[in-house]
């Protein structure tokens, strides 16, 4: 990749807004990343729904006014803008009620969506917004397209089941999940029972086209698997502001990395630093720089160093 060549990526899905008990913050797995992704120089195209209702023109407006384009967010005539009732716990773990159907549910595939994935370098999929028949047959459309294909795992109950998880992960080139998530993905596919992560991933390998596994592990750090080699890689210490969205980030921040060809070590101390640095903040989407985050690298940096000697 020329080093003047800006990447492209194409996030597809949910848009919404997380409603907190004292605020209301724009939100979902794909505009989360679109979010990060425009922070860090990517282009970026949004693929989504949202209704003809004010808390859509406020979503709108707050994609325009962070620099990602709308030209691919739908208006829905039926159905209301997403709104997810989110729950903080005591040890910072987000819960979701997650309301149906909302806009994201009907999103139509048109042939300029499809312009704008085979254009692009990679596109970002869920899981969530495959729960109903009409945007998963268009996430189905445009994948076939795709260079590469990111699946973001993210099974909120009740809105997922085993075959469509299965579904998507044959369409798949790199799958991101937590580990959690993995093991229950495992118990679908397997007769016995299996427990050990490793285990898993190759039978994640051995059953799909998958060449590339991303295992957060929250306060762990992450865990990268090709079929050739395993890396695993420490977070940063951080005071904990909430949970939510430290997973997208730290996604963003790995395909920023990934696609400007950086080595696998810097593209995941990127990533765990992205997912530190935005748990250490409120919200999904806070207001930063690259600066800032690359301010806040090396202060860890030079604090680890500097108590460790």
């Amino acid at each position: 990749m020329k080093k003047d060549y800006t990447p492209k990526v194409v996030c597809f899905g949910e848009i919404l807004w997380d409603v907190l008990p004292d605020v209301r913050k724009p939100g979902g797995a794909p505009m989360n990343v679109a979010y990060h992704l425009t922070k860090l120089g990517i282009s970026v195209d949004l693929l989504s729904s949202v209704g003809y209702d004010q808390a859509g023109d406020d979503l709108i407006n707050f994609l325009q006014s962070g620099g990602i384009s709308t030209d691919f967010v739908q208006r829905s005539p039926v159905y209301a803008t997403s709104e997810v009732l989110a729950r903080i716990t005591e040890n910072h773990e987000v819960t979701y009620t997650i309301v149906k159907p909302v806009a994201w549910d009907t999103i139509e595939y048109t042939t300029q969506m499809g312009q704008a994935v085979s254009q692009g370098d990679a596109i970002v999929f869920g899981s969530l917004s495959a729960r109903e028949p009409v945007t998963r047959q268009t996430l189905h459309t445009l994948i076939e397209s795709a260079r590469y294909r990111v699946f973001d795992v993210n099974l909120r109950a009740p809105h997922y089941s085993d075959d469509v998880i299965i579904d998507l992960l044959k369409r798949a080139d790199m799958v991101k999940l937590n580990l959690s998530e993995l093991l229950l993905i495992v118990r679908w596919l397997s007769p016995t029972p299996i427990k050990d992560e490793v285990q898993a991933v190759e039978l994640l390998f051995s059953r799909f086209q998958i060449q590339e596994v991303l295992i957060t592990k929250g306060g762990k750090g992450a865990t990268y698997y090709s079929r050739q080699i395993r890396y695993d890689y420490p977070t940063y210490v951080i005071e904990v502001a909430d949970t939510i969205g430290s997973g997208d980030a730290f996604l963003a921040a790995f395909l920023a990395m990934k696609l400007s060809n950086e080595p696998l070590e810097v593209i995941l101390d990127y990533a765990v630093a992205m997912g530190a640095f935005i748990t250490s903040q409120s919200g999904a989407c806070p207001d930063y720089s690259k600066f800032d985050l690359e301010r806040f690298i090396w202060k860890k940096k030079y604090m680890d160093f500097a108590s460790a000697s």
